[in-house]
């Protein structure tokens, strides 16, 4: 019989749970502070780390972290106590489609776009641009952390991907930013993840768990583990990588 810790810890060689570099995050987190929000919303939150380094910059400030995974919430939780805002956030438990959370003067949704629209891809895209237009107070700031293709892909790095992978599941980054103007922003910043950013995101998503199989190698889950691991690795390695980019865009709505 196996018990939890037999299995392997779940992402803690990560700080973001994306392609985030420390060094981006101190430049948003710099800008979003400059603007002395009283409120930050942020959706699809996970553990919410860039959610705490906001409020934290911000005397006075409060926010709320929305996500479904208990897990994750429980994370960042624990984060809040040790750094003396558990009093300033609020981790909830809850769906952030059409949630009534908000209007926020800095509203965060990275890499969690999909919480906020039902409709397939690229029309998801749009309708969650316009659902983060009524999340965000007059002058405040939205990040928006969206995937777009750097490239169309070929059909062989979308057979490498995941099932179902398909051209019309993202953008491009013009039409990217044109959706957002669209919806009634103004794009402040337009920002891509480098290459370095997304190494250290896929090798640290997979880390805990690579070094737990060359230890547990006759474990009962190790062959089950393996090959999810192994098939998350291919899928990057031969599927997306340099072809799948992370745009954060910085948005400011048109009054």
């Amino acid at each position: 019989m196996t018990t939890d810790i037999d299995h392997p810890p779940r992402l803690t060689r990560l700080a973001f749970h994306g392609p985030l570099s420390e060094d981006r995050a101190r430049r948003l987190v710099d800008r979003l502070a400059a603007t002395e929000p009283r409120t930050v919303l942020d959706l699809g939150c996970g553990w919410g780390e860039l959610l705490l380094r906001v409020v934290g910059a911000v005397p006075g400030a409060t926010g709320v972290g929305v996500d479904i995974k208990a897990e994750d919430l429980a994370r960042g939780r624990a984060a809040a106590e040790e750094r003396g805002l558990g009093g300033r956030v609020v981790f909830a438990e809850e769906s952030a489609t059409d949630t009534a959370r908000g209007p926020a003067d800095v509203v965060l949704c990275l890499g969690a776009s999909q919480a906020l629209s039902s409709a397939p891809p690229p029309r998801s895209t749009a309708e969650a641009l316009r659902a983060l237009r009524g999340l965000v107070t007059p002058g405040g700031r939205v990040v928006l952390g969206e995937g777009f293709w750097e490239r169309t892909p070929t059909q062989d790095e979308l057979a490498a991907m995941w099932p179902d992978a398909c051209t019309d599941e993202y953008l491009s980054l013009g039409d990217l930013v044109d959706a957002a103007v669209e919806a009634g922003f103004r794009p402040l910043w337009v920002e891509t993840a480098s290459a370095g950013e997304w190494e250290e995101f896929e090798s640290g998503y997979r880390c805990d768990t690579e070094e737990w199989l060359a230890s547990h190698s006759g474990h009962p889950a190790a062959a089950e583990t393996r090959a999810r691991v192994d098939a998350q690795r291919s899928s990057w390695l031969r599927g997306y990588r340099g072809v799948l980019g992370l745009a954060y865009l910085t948005l400011v709505p048109v009054a």
